[in-house]
């Protein structure tokens, strides 16, 4: 096979993070369930459990990173890369660090892309275990770029026992799976009440809505925190509850997470391990592309069939699943002008008539060479 791209998905990997194992999202459907507070005490518990520990605040429209850590210096540089400031053992970057207090962010798509790439690439992480990412609420351009730049070794989603709550984090969970990136498990903040006078336990938002979901869908549930006065106060104060009050409810529940976190991840790692994913894929400026996949298989392709097979929204019709592109359309010197992988699930092709907006996931070109053998 002539000028392959080797190794596509690792790669990346190794380009952007090279001495980072897991990168873990920490994502909500909604914004006002705690996210920013669970990325901290759960980084934190990380820390002090011995882990290698990043953290990048994601979250550009209301980093609170920096607060809630009581960081008040900013980052410096080593040439032309940032070196995160370093607090409670965690490795920590935010936009926060870049913006004034009083200031808004107002970016579009391409800026937030950049954002991503930059908090990936241009930072001196070093050598981590883990690099979590505090998201901000919803499914929107961050959370797509993460997953298409980047693979992921798991998300965590973070919702309230509320159902209204859970109703939306289940979008994340979705939008995860459209992107082929794993769920490593969900977390209940604000699970329950515990008076500090009487001892009375109150569910303010409802029972278990998060942990009934994880069973239903087959997830993980890492925990539950509940709602404590001091969880609050050390947010405000900068000093994360699981080293200021480490005999709580509430920091004996974030090590807790911590521990099943650490076990989740080293499960996905290995059935990732399993997942079949392009090794080599070529040549470039020739009529039939190859493909070596991680399971030994060996596929080949036209380029002219795998254009006109394109799952682009240009090309098929999102609503019927109609092909709107012809094979006739497709020039007959049709060729493959470079690769690009996406994450670990998908590579994007740019082709010879200049089409380049598809996305073709491994499992989409593993069944083209099935459905092909099929008819052979």
């Amino acid at each position: 096979m002539a000028n392959p791209v080797q190794n596509p998905v690792t790669s990346v990997k190794e380009r952007l993070l090279p001495g980072v194992q897991y990168v873990i999202p920490v994502a909500s459907g909604k914004g006002g369930v705690g996210k920013s507070t669970v990325s901290v005490n759960l980084a934190v518990a990380l820390a002090k459990s011995g882990a290698r520990v990043g953290l990048m605040d994601a979250d550009v429209y209301g980093p609170s990173i920096p607060t809630i850590l009581g960081i008040h210096e900013k980052p410096e540089t080593n040439g032309s890369r940032l070196v995160p400031v370093e607090k409670h053992g965690v490795k920590v970057i935010s936009m926060g660090f870049f913006v004034p207090v009083n200031d808004a962010v107002i970016w579009r798509g391409p800026m937030l892309h950049k954002m991503v790439q930059d908090f990936l690439g241009a930072v001196e992480w070093g050598t981590l275990d883990y690099l979590l990412v505090d998201l901000p609420p919803g499914t929107g351009d961050i959370q797509l770029s993460l997953c298409q730049t980047i693979p992921v070794a798991g998300a965590v989603i973070v919702s309230t026992p509320q159902d209204v709550a859970w109703n939306v984090a289940q979008k994340a969970i979705v939008m995860f799976d459209k992107l082929n990136a794993p769920i490593a498990g969900i977390i209940e903040n604000m699970s329950h009440y515990v008076c500090g006078h009487c001892g009375n336990k109150d569910e303010i938002f409802g029972t278990g809505a998060a942990r009934r979901a994880a069973s239903v869908l087959g997830l993980p549930f890492l925990g539950g925190i509940p709602i404590e006065a001091g969880l609050r106060q050390s947010a405000d104060s900068g000093n994360p509850i699981v080293l200021s009050a480490p005999q709580s409810e509430a920091a004996k529940a974030f090590e807790q997470i911590a521990k099943n976190l650490t076990s989740q991840t080293k499960n996905l790692n290995q059935a990732a391990n399993q997942k079949k994913t392009a090794v080599k894929i070529g040549p470039i400026g020739q009529p039939n592309i190859e493909i070596e996949w991680s399971d030994g298989v060996k596929n080949s392709y036209s380029a002219r069939e795998l254009r006109y097979l394109c799952p682009c929204a240009g090309c098929v019709n999102e609503l019927t699943g109609e092909r709107q592109f012809k094979l006739e359309w497709v020039p007959q010197n049709l060729t493959a002008q470079s690769f690009h992988p996406v994450g670990r699930y998908a590579v994007q092709i740019v082709w010879s008539d200049g089409h380049a907006t598809g996305l073709y996931g491994y499992e989409y070109l593993r069944k083209i060479s099935e459905n092909k053998t099929k008819s052979e």
